[in-house]
């Protein structure tokens, strides 16, 4: 599992937001397009690929996309 692979998985979960938004210093809570939904399609994306399961304490936790990432690699 690397960074850079992650944040692309991460950015695949939203429709509106231009890839180039998506770096490891993202804060992704303050993202225009950021939902309670896409937060759930951001744990399943983890479940999934990574077959990690995130609570929502995570989420909330994680400021950037690299602090996720982070949170993720600690739980594999």
């Amino acid at each position: 599992m690397n960074l850079e692979e992650f944040i692309q998985n991460f950015a695949e979960q939203f429709d509106d937001t231009d890839a180039s938004e998506f770096k490891a210093g993202t804060v992704f809570h303050e993202l225009p397009e950021y939902s309670s939904l896409i937060a759930l399609s951001i744990i399943a994306m983890i479940d999934e690929e990574y077959d990690v399961t995130l609570k929502g304490d995570d989420m909330k936790s994680a400021v950037t996309i690299e602090d996720l990432f982070n949170i993720v690699k600690s739980k594999q």
